[in-house]
């Protein structure tokens, strides 16, 4: 489901929340540098969701925290497709590599095996705070930062002992156990531990069950006044069914039969993380990284899956393939700061080396059909008929600085560069099969970024950036598509930026930024003559915009919350099998993005308190296929577009002593929409990702 802000269940003076949520001075981020610092000092299109947010959000699903973010659309389906996802920042919806996914700072996949599911590798019960900043300015942490990067920061650990236990189920089909335990053992050492246990069964659609297992565990340990090591492990057990997409018939009658029923994703995603932070002097601090990842992801996957027919009708059969995506890494990184007493300047270096072996084999299977009904009834795999089955090491090397300085106390100048290198060394395991002959590739950039801060008081303030963006190709996309006519290109992107904030203690916030996103080889997702999907290179594309938010208090108990964007997505210069589609608007790309909330929250003692909130959420309408802008001989222009829609939710919550208790009604209207739309050329109608019913959620938690 889709841009849930959830505002539920007070915990503590409201006062106390409106001064965080509005005071600049009181914001600090980490995203820009990974360092502490504060909103006015960042250059950046930047929000924070704070411990107390997510607190009070009570999300079941990722999405519903992000997308409380201006300019960011999550698009994922509670009813169809657990926590699997499509994102959007600055850019279409789609699942392209433009996005950097962080626990504490660290990338969680490495650069070149990124995958748009990537989230459901995370557990949410772990965050302590999520920040999100938009647009290729993180550049310090490395690729694919392009619409943005998101930090999930863990908890730390509490210093007394504090546990906790809760449950949440919905008429969608899923119920979640969790757990927490947090405690600091003797003066030195602290943990935290929180897990959890999701799963739906017998939801609205057909072929959608799901499980899943997440557990965090940390450990921070003060070895002497200027040395702290930390200690992070995380893994995740996950299996889900893939109901894919409805056909435009099926959606419009409410047909939530599934035509899968075998169709399926596993994932199980171990990493560790050890850090050691050591600050020398008052000018100096170094931070020591050490990161280990053991990944696999294995498909059968719907979207896959492909029906044979004869002049128009079923014969019966159909073919697919079945995957398995496998990676360990091994990756350090050292970054060290110095703060100067020229000009209240600092100075960040750091280098990092990613070592990740790869495996990847996938294999094609032939596919029973129901020629009466659709459905794909049973597959047999094709041993040995490979489409791809390689190894490959994937180095990447970088190193990086960036430099603050502030010649007057309202001005500060930030300037980085950042050196990638990367290089595949690519197996091929199907010699004379399939696949091309064993390479070396190497694909290197020089990223640069240049902002300026002018804060006119603690209140309000401007910014200004210039910052670019690189993707290296994805290994499996280089290696799945790579000949003469296709071969898979890296994708560049220059950002220009401009934004302001602008608050009022205890009553108005307000944050605005405009920008312009020029990318070259862009990579996008065609389907060829055989219906089948491949990526190529778009030319030149371009995105612009602008994002906004603002929060109102009129009085204490009330909050009126407004977020949204509007924005362009245009091929500049792109053409396909010799048609020009060059200065068009791209698919699946919404001009309009809006959360509107009114939330009444009211104390009445120290122990007990409640809240309601009232949500409109806004999705603009789009194409859904950049082949159905062409004219036609009569004049007229294609109809392959989604209306958009416009959802609206409830929630309420209460707490007493430790007991909270908390529902939400989703989608009270029970309207038809879509979390995702796309164009099928070959049947000559859209796809769609059905979104939630109307559906109630209820969720209870006690804390010791």
């Amino acid at each position: 489901m889709q841009k849930y802000l959830i505002l539920v269940c007070v915990f503590t003076s409201l006062i106390n929340y409106g001064q965080e949520l509005i005071d600049l001075d009181e914001v600090l981020v980490t995203s820009a540098s990974r360092e502490i610092q504060k909103r006015s000092e960042v250059p950046g299109s930047i929000a924070t969701l704070t411990a107390r947010t997510i607190n009070e959000t009570k999300a079941f699903g990722i999405d519903q925290l992000v997308n409380q973010v201006p300019g960011v659309f999550m698009s994922t389906s509670r009813a169809a497709s657990n926590e699997q996802h499509f994102m959007a920042v600055r850019s279409p919806i789609s699942t392209k590599a433009l996005f950097l996914y962080l626990e504490d700072g660290l990338q969680i996949r490495p650069t070149s095996v990124f995958n748009h599911n990537a989230l459901l590798e995370m557990n949410d019960i772990s965050f302590g705070r999520v920040e999100v900043l938009k647009g290729p300015a993180s550049s310090i942490y490395g690729s694919e930062a392009i619409g943005g990067s998101f930090n999930f920061i863990t908890k730390k650990p509490t210093k007394d002992l504090s546990t906790s236990a809760g449950f949440q189920a919905n008429d969608l089909g899923l119920t979640r156990y969790q757990f927490e335990v947090s405690d600091q053992v003797g003066e030195k050492l602290g943990f935290y531990l929180g897990g959890q246990f999701a799963e739906r069964m017998d939801g609205p659609i057909e072929h959608s069950d799901y499980e899943k297992t997440a557990i965090t565990f940390k450990t921070v340990y003060d070895i002497n006044d200027t040395t702290q090591w930390t200690n992070v492990f995380d893994l995740v057990d996950y299996q889900s069914d893939m109901s894919g997409s409805l056909s435009e018939a099926d959606y419009i009658a409410g047909n939530y039969e599934s035509d899968q029923t075998f169709t399926e994703r596993e994932a199980i995603s171990f990493r560790v993380r050890s850090t050691i932070d050591k600050r020398w002097n008052d000018q100096n601090k170094t931070s020591f990284n050490i990161i280990a990842r053991d990944n696999r992801m294995d498909q059968n996957p719907s979207y896959r899956v492909r029906q044979f027919r004869n002049q128009g009708q079923l014969t019966g059969f159909g073919s697919g393939e079945i995957n398995s995506n496998q990676f360990k890494s091994f990756v350090g990184l050292i970054q060290h700061k110095t703060d100067f007493e020229f000009a209240n300047s600092s100075l960040i270096l750091g280098t990092t080396a990613d070592y990740s072996p790869q495996k990847y084999v996938a294999e094609t299977i032939n596919v029973s059909v129901d020629p009466e009904t659709g459905r794909n009834l049973d597959f047999s795999i094709n041993t040995g008929d490979f489409i791809l089955n390689y190894e490959a090491n994937i180095f990447n090397y970088a190193g990086f600085f960036q430099y603050e300085v502030s010649p007057i106390d309202a001005l500060k100048v930030t300037a980085a560069l950042r050196y990638d290198a990367f290089e595949y060394d690519y197996d091929n395991l199907a010699d004379g099969i399939v696949g091309i002959d064993d390479s070396v590739d190497n694909f290197n950039n020089l990223t640069p970024k240049l902002g300026i801060n002018y804060n006119v008081n603690s209140k309000a303030g401007f910014y200004t950036n210039y910052s670019q963006g690189f993707t290296p190709p994805q290994v499996s996309t280089l290696y799945r598509n790579r000949n003469e006519l296709r071969g898979i290109k890296p994708s560049r992107y220059n950002n220009y930026e401009v934004g302001g904030y602008f608050t009022v203690p205890s009553k108005l916030k307000l944050d605005a930024a405009v920008y312009v996103l020029d990318g070259n080889n862009t990579l996008i997702t065609l389907r060829d003559e055989n219906d089948q999907f491949f990526n190529t290179n778009a030319g030149k594309t371009r995105s612009y915009g602008i994002e906004y938010g603002i929060t109102w208090f009129p009085i204490k108990e009330l909050s009126l919350t407004h977020n949204g964007s509007y924005a362009q997505h245009r091929y500049i210069e792109f053409f396909d099998r010799g048609v020009d589609y060059s200065e068009t608007d791209r698919e699946t790309a919404p001009h309009l993005l809006g959360t509107s909330l009114i939330t009444y929250r009211k104390n009445l003692n120290a122990h007990f308190g409640f809240s309601i909130t009232a949500e409109h959420e806004l999705v603009g309408a789009y194409n859904t296929s950049f082949e159905g802008q062409i004219e036609s001989e009569d004049g007229t222009l294609g109809t392959a577009t989604y209306d958009g829609h416009n959802v609206f939710n409830l929630r309420a919550g209460i707490r007493y002593k430790g007991f909270e208790i908390w529902g939400h009604a989703l989608n009270v209207f029970d309207e038809l929409y879509a979390a995702r739309v796309s164009y099928n050329q070959f049947r000559d109608e859209n796809s769609y990702t059905i979104g939630n019913p109307r559906a109630f959620h209820l969720g209870v938690k006690y804390t010791l």
